[in-house]
C-alpha cells in the first residue's frame, strides 16, 4: 500500500526528537541536499518533536502506508520489529565509540536490517541519541537498590519496562514532549536520556541528581514503509539511502558539536550548563556498572529466550571486536 495523498517525490518523516538537536538538523540537512541534488524533484519534509503523533503511531503510520518514514528509537520500534531490542539490552556497550562502531559494521547493519522487510519496513541508518545517563529528583543513584520506589519515566518499551521493574523502580508511560512537566509536578521522578536531549529539553532545570551509567544506547532507526520503498527507482533509492548514511555523520557532528558549544550563545558547554543548573554528577565506576549488570542478569535471560541466542551472541561478539580496536 502506497502511502496516501503522497508521490514517491514527496516524503514526509517524523520523529519526536527536539527541533535543534543533531538528529533533526542532520535529517533536514540531508533534506536540503535531496533538493538540491534533484533540482527540487525529492521534497523531503522533517516533522520534529510528534508534530505528526507520539512516536508509537509514527510507527503505525509508516507501516500501514500513510506516512513514507519515521526515525524512530529502538525502544519503541521493538514494538513492531522485536529484534531491534537487541540493541537496548542494558550495558551492552561499554561506551559510545564502540557502540557508533558497530553500528557502522556492514555486516551488524544487514543482520539487523534483514528483520525489517516481512513487518513492512525497510532500514535506511542510524540517527544519534547517544547513550543515556540516568536524571532524577529524589537522591544519589550508585547502586540497583537506589531506584527502588523511583518513578521513572520510560518510553512505550517492552525492555525498559523489564529493565526499570527489575532495578524496583515503577515505570511510568509519559510522552517526550510532556517529561519537563512530568518531572517538574512530580508525576515522574527520573527519567533516562541522553545529555544533549536532555540539554534540548531543560531537563536538568528540574531535577537534581545525574548519573553516569551509560546505561544503554536506545539510537534511532531511520526507517521506511516498504511498498513505497519499492515504487521508488534504483537511482533513488541509491540517492536517499545514502543521503541517510551521509545524516549518521552529520548527527554525530552536530551532538558532539551541541555538546561543546550549547544554543543559543554558544558559550557554554553541557557540563557548564549542569554546573550552572547546581545538579550533582554522579559517574558510576566500573565495579558499581558490573551491580547493575547481576541484577540486571534476568533480563538479558528473558530476551536471549525472545530473540534467541544466535543474535544476542552475534551483537556481543560484534561488541567486543570494536572493543578491542
Amino acid at each position: 500500500m502506497l502511502p496516501v495523498n503522497a508521490s514517491a517525490d514527496t516524503i514526509k518523516i517524523g520523529s519526536i526528537a527536539p527541533p535543534k538537536n543533531g538528529h533533526t538538523l542532520s535529517l533536514m540537512k540531508i533534506a536540503d541536499e535531496l533538493r538540491e541534488e534533484t533540482g527540487g524533484r525529492i521534497d523531503m519534509q522533517v516533522f520534529p518533536l510528534g508534530q505528526l503523533g507520539n512516536e508509537r503511531s509514527l510507527c503505525t503510520q509508516v507501516q500501514s502506508g500513510t506516512l513514507e518514514m519515521v526515525s524512530a528509537t529502538t525502544s519503541v520500534l521493538q514494538n513492531f520489529i522485536p529484534e531491534v531490542a537487541v540493541i537496548d539490552l542494558p550495558f551492552m556497550f561499554p561506551d559510545i565509540k564502540t557502540a557508533h562502531a558497530v553500528e557502522d559494521d556492514p555486516e551488524f547493519q544487514e543482520k539487523l536490517f534483514s528483520y525489517f522487510g516481512k513487518k513492512g519496513f525497510v532500514g535506511l541508518g542510524f540517527s544519534e541519541d547517544s547513550l543515556r545517563q540516568m536524571w532524577n529528583t529524589k537522591r544519589t543513584i550508585r547502586k540497583p537498590e537506589d531506584f527502588k520506589g523511583l518513578k521513572i519515566r520510560t518510553m512505550n518499551s517492552p525492555i525498559m519496562l523489564e529493565t526499570f521493574k527489575a532495578l524496583g523502580a515503577s515505570p511510568v508511560g509519559i510522552p517526550f514532549p510532556e517529561v519537563y512537566s512530568a518531572l517538574q509536578t512530580g508525576v515522574a521522578d527520573g527519567v533516562n536520556a541522553s545529555y544533549v536531549a536532555s540539554t534540548m529539553m531543560k531537563f536538568p532545570e528540574v531535577t537534581k541528581y545525574l548519573t553516569v551509567s551509560e546505561f544503554h544506547m536506545n539510537t534511532p532507526i531511520n526507517v521506511a514503509n516498504i511498498d513505497w520503498w519499492e515504487s521508488l527507482s534504483a537511482e533513488d533509492q541509491k540517492l536517499i539511502k545514502d543521503a541517510f548514511g551521509r545524516a549518521t555523520k552529520y548527527n554525530r557532528e552536530m551532538n558532539d558539536k551541541v555538546a561543546a558549544h550549547l544554543p543559543p550563545d554558544g558559550k557554554r558547554s553541557v557540563d557548564d550548563y549542569f554546573k550552572d543548573q547546581k545538579v550533582e554528577i554522579t559517574k558510576l565506576t566500573a565495579e558499581e556498572r558490573e551491580e547493575f549488570k547481576k541484577v540486571l542478569a534476568p533480563v538479558w535471560d528473558v530476551y536471549r529466550e525472545k530473540l534467541g541466542n544466535e543474535l544476542v551472541d552475534f551483537v556481543v561478539a560484534k561488541v567486543k571486536e570494536h572493543s578491542a580496536m
